[in-house]
């Protein structure tokens, strides 16, 4: 009896024990996970898994090199493995031309980690570091971290991805809440971070974007931020147009950022002519001049128009830019240093409310100073939709209107600039997307100069679907910039201002109060590759994730229970489970006399 009862209870366990080890050396080869998250955030994109799965995207190894690795904090140890996680994810998919390998950059003597630093580091173009102070046994720890990869492709180092942010010298992060939304914040972005690293890895061909000059656009030195999104991604150039038949040759995607002097007939065909062939073309238009100089000295000024000369042309792709301002609750303050109220809101400081679009879905409000209402005009022929508009609680003023720092007074401390400031119809369209195929504005009224070229091809008719982009205010990507002079002659190097006027509010910083977050530099990104047809990355961008809050009041009325159940449950069942297992060991062995 007794024997059976041993060789049952050997058997059990062999077998058990058997069923562990297959179960750990199965889930050590096969990696899958299950997301039970209502949006998905751990899910890679159908595009992300359709670019890895392609072999024609790229062939060769990507290998990661990412120096995150060795005693770290446990924030950071969950983010380096939340990094693993996703590059297991990319291997199911793209099996082994995805490699990754984590290092520690602290390891070795003290001249191998000085010159691995100054690699990593190559001369500000490769990984930032960053200095981390943190509390550890109760005393103070600092840390140097290299938080990002070095990208290998066809075996040598191409690109570089930073994933936390780098401290300025002499300065360190703080391990404490904001530090942990930060994490957060790039964990929900790991897919969006390596895949695009990836494309900038393996690109073989870059699609031309040309930034139109010679109409008083916005420099180089005024676009430098946005022209660096770009240029992973993309060939960028200035194209002045020089009444030249090829100048937008093989030029996929034009933008004209605010212009401010006339265009000539023939410059506007040459455009029509590019929209024909199935460009892409982007308008950032500025209808009005506000003076801020004059606003400041006098407190008021007159706005004044533009005289372009490309009104009627957008008009007849279907777009109507209006000679007046949106003015908007939702809206960024302004600093007046000489009044009681130094910080005021201004209501032509317009933060877009975003649509359900690809290209605004998902961002900071982007800030437009001084923008005009659009409205979609002609045929419904090809596809219009809306991409920003301003509040429900917002209005438009006259024709190139008078400005005035006193406006906010007439409308009290709870302004409403709209009879019924909840109605969704008092939304104004401030920047819209018209696709598909358009009559050319030359037809009928072809340019004499050229009819007679018998090289001119000239289409009535796109024979390609084009996309045309406008949005009533050219201003909100320009970006500041300082000027070093190099020698003694008069050769000046521009650079872009240390504060990113396209990512934060410098007035509020000004005042030392917490500046506003804008989404001018993702919007940018994000329009452009909408435009150019490139939508792998766009759609990981603009994944929604929602993040719930909590509910304070629920919290303050429930702790005392949550924290009894949470006490108390865990113990009660082991107790329970105890007691079973004492009586069950009680009936099977005790023998009764």
């Amino acid at each position: 009896m007794n024997s059976n009862r041993n060789f049952f209870s050997w058997s059990y366990f062999t077998i058990v024990l058997i069923g562990i080890i297959l179960i750990n050396v199965i889930s050590a080869l096969v990696y899958y996970r299950f997301d039970l998250t209502q949006d998905k955030r751990y899910s890679l994109s159908k595009n992300t898994e359709e670019y890895l799965k392609d072999d024609s995207k790229f062939n060769d190894r990507v290998l990661f090199k990412i120096y995150l690795d060795g005693n770290l904090p446990a924030e950071l140890k969950s983010f380096r493995n939340s990094i693993e996680d996703k590059l297991k994810e990319f291997k199911h998919f793209a099996g082994k031309r995805i490699e990754y390998q984590f290092i520690n950059p602290n390891e070795g003597s003290e001249q191998d980690k000085a010159f691995l630093f100054e690699t990593l580091y190559n001369k500000g173009k490769g990984i930032m570091p960053m200095d981390l102070m943190f509390m550890k046994d109760g005393s103070n720890n600092q840390m140097l971290i290299w938080p990002g990869a070095e990208v290998e492709y066809n075996g040598s180092t191409v690109s570089y991805v930073q994933f936390l942010p780098g401290t300025p010298q002499g300065k360190f992060y703080e391990l404490n809440d904001q530090f942990a939304s930060q994490i957060q914040n790039s964990i929900n972005n790991l897919e969006y971070i390596l895949i695009s690293s990836i494309k900038r890895a393996t690109q073989n061909s870059k699609p031309r974007i040309a930034f139109l000059q010679g109409h008083g656009e916005l420099s180089f030195q005024h676009t430098q931020r946005v022209r660096a999104l770009l240029q992973p991604y993309y060939t960028v150039e200035d194209i002045v147009l020089n009444d030249s038949i090829d100048a937008l040759k093989g030029v996929k995607g034009l933008i004209i950022a605010r212009p401010t002097s006339t265009f000539s007939d023939k410059d506007k065909y040459l455009i029509d002519q590019f929209l024909m062939n199935g460009g892409r073309l982007m308008c950032f238009i500025d209808k009005l001049n506000v003076s801020e100089d004059t606003l400041k000295k006098n407190g008021y000024t007159h706005s004044t128009r533009y005289n372009l000369n490309i009104d009627k042309m957008l008009f007849d792709y279907g777009f109507k830019i209006n000679d007046n301002l949106v003015f908007d609750v939702q809206c960024a303050p302004k600093l007046i240093p000489t009044a009681k109220q130094y910080l005021i809101p201004w209501f032509f400081s317009v933060r877009g409310t975003n649509t359900n679009h690809p290209i605004a879905r998902n961002l900071d409000p982007v800030l437009f100073n001084y923008i005009s209402e659009i409205e979609f005009v002609g045929e419904k022929e090809n596809v219009k939709k809306a991409v920003l508009t301003s509040s429900t609680n917002s209005s438009v003023t006259g024709l190139a209107p008078m400005l005035s720092l006193i406006m906010y007074k007439n409308y009290g401390p709870n302004p409403r600039l709209n009879p019924t400031p909840d109605d969704e119809s008092n939304k104004k369209m401030i920047a819209g997307i018209i696709e598909g195929k358009f009559q050319s504005h030359f037809k009928n009224r072809i340019v004499g100069d050229f009819i007679n070229n018998p090289n001119i091809n000239y289409l009535e008719k796109s024979k390609n679907e084009g996309k045309i982009f406008v949005v009533g205010n050219g201003r909100f990507i320009q970006n500041k910039y300082d000027s070093i002079q190099r020698g003694s002659d008069s050769n000046y190097l521009y650079r872009p201002s240390a504060f990113n006027n396209l990512k934060m509010d410098e007035t509020m910083s000004m005042v030392n109060e917490q500046p506003l977050i804008y989404g001018n530099q993702e919007f940018f990104q994000n329009l452009v590759d909408y435009m150019m047809g490139d939508h792998s990355v766009l759609d990981i961008r603009s994944k929604q994730i929602d993040v719930h809050a909590i509910d304070k009041e629920k919290v303050k009325t429930m702790a005392g229970f949550y924290k009894v159940l949470n006490t108390l449950v865990p113990s009660l069942i082991i107790v329970i489970i105890g007691a079973v297992i004492f009586y069950v060991r009680k009936k099977k062995y005790i023998v009764k006399s």
